[in-house]
C-alpha cells in the first residue's frame, strides 16, 4: 500500500509543469476562493457545472492520468452515492392539511361558477408534481433531489478545487502568495511573515503525515499478525500501539523542524523576512483575471 501515491493529498507535482503550475499563485488563490464562495446561494445547475468546470480544467492542463483519476474517481463515486442516498431520503417537509370544503357556502356556488375558466387554465398549463418517483419504498421528491444535489456537489468541489489548487502549486509558491496578500495586515503589525512559515510548514507536514502512516501500516503486514487469534480486544491494543507510534513519530518529526528554526535564528516574530519568489503578474495571469471576472459574470446572470 503505497498511500503518497493512491491518496495524494495535499502533494505537489513538481513534473511535469502544466499551464496551471506557470499561473500567479495569487491568482489561482483568487480562482480557489471563487469556487468555494460562488457555490453559496447558487442553483443546483450551477453547482453542477462547478463539478463539469473542475474535471475540464483537470483535462485541459494535461495533469498526469495517474495522478488523479484514483482520487477523482474515488470522489466521484462518493458523491454519487451521497446523492443516491440523499434522494431517496425522507425529505422532512412538514405539510399542514387544510379542510377540502370551505367553512363559508358562498365560496362554494362562486367556485362552481369558475370552474369552467379555471379548468381551461389549468388544462393550458403543465402538470406539476411534487413526488419525481415512487415506487415501493423508494420515493424521490423536488425537495430530497435539490438537497443531494447540494450536498454531492458541495463535496466535490470543496475537496477537489482544494486539492487541484495543492497539487498545481508548490507551498512555497502559496505562502509567497498568501504573504503578499497579507502585507496591509502590517500596519496592525500582525505577524505575517511568520503566520506565512507556519502555513509552509504545515503544508510540508502533510506528506510527512502520509509517509509515517505508510510505514508503519507497512511494518504491521511484515509481522503477519493472525487477528483471527488476538481477538476484538487483542487487535485493538495492537491498533492503539501503532497509534501511539504515530504521535511520538509526528511530535519528533515537529521537534526536529522547531530545533532546525531555531538554529536559523527565527525566535522572534516579523524580524525575519524570507524571500520565497518574486511574483510578478505576466501575460498569462492577467487573462486568468479576465476569465475570473468572466465567470463572476456568469454566476451573477445563471447562478441565482
Amino acid at each position: 500500500m503505497d498511500l503518497l501515491r493512491s491518496l495524494p493529498l495535499g502533494l505537489y507535482l513538481e513534473q511535469p509543469q502544466t499551464w496551471l503550475h506557470k499561473i500567479d499563485p495569487r491568482v489561482k488563490f483568487a480562482w480557489l476562493m471563487s469556487f468555494l464562495t460562488s457555490y453559496v446561494l447558487a442553483n443546483n445547475f450551477w453547482r453542477v457545472l462547478l463539478v463539469v468546470v473542475l474535471i475540464l480544467a483537470t483535462l485541459i492542463a494535461k495533469i498526469p492520468r495517474r495522478v488523479w483519476q484514483q482520487q477523482m474517481g474515488w470522489l466521484l463515486m462518493l458523491s454519487f452515492f451521497v446523492l443516491a442516498i440523499g434522494a431517496i431520503s425522507p425529505d422532512g417537509m412538514g405539510v399542514d392539511y387544510q379542510p377540502r370544503i370551505p367553512a363559508n357556502e358562498q365560496i362554494l356556488t362562486k367556485q362552481a361558477n369558475s370552474n369552467n375558466t379555471v379548468q381551461e387554465q389549468a388544462s393550458d398549463r403543465k402538470k406539476y408534481s411534487y413526488v419525481l418517483f415512487h415506487k415501493g419504498p423508494v420515493k424521490v421528491t423536488r425537495r430530497s433531489l435539490d438537497l443531494a444535489v447540494r450536498l454531492s456537489t458541495l463535496i466535490f468541489t470543496v475537496i477537489y478545487s482544494t486539492n487541484l489548487y495543492l497539487l498545481t502549486t508548490a507551498p512555497e509558491e502559496i505562502t509567497s502568495g498568501i504573504e503578499s496578500l497579507m502585507q496591509p495586515l502590517r500596519r496592525f503589525k500582525l505577524p505575517v511573515t511568520e503566520i506565512a512559515l507556519t502555513l509552509t510548514l504545515s503544508l510540508r507536514f502533510i506528506p510527512l503525515v502520509l509517509e509515517e502512516v505508510q510505514n508503519l501500516f507497512r511494518s504491521v503486514m511484515t509481522r503477519a499478525i493472525n487477528w483471527k487469534k488476538l481477538g476484538l480486544k487483542g487487535g485493538f491494543k495492537v491498533w492503539m500501539t501503532v497509534a501511539e507510534r504515530l504521535l511520538e513519530n509526528l511530535l519528533l518529526r515537529a521537534d526536529q523542524m522547531a530545533n532546525a528554526m531555531m538554529v536559523r535564528g527565527f525566535t522572534s516574530p516579523n524580524e525575519h523576512r524570507v524571500q520565497w519568489h518574486d511574483l510578478r503578474f505576466k501575460g498569462r495571469d492577467w487573462l486568468a483575471i479576465l476569465s475570473l471576472i468572466l465567470f463572476w459574470g456568469i454566476r451573477l446572470a445563471i447562478g441565482t
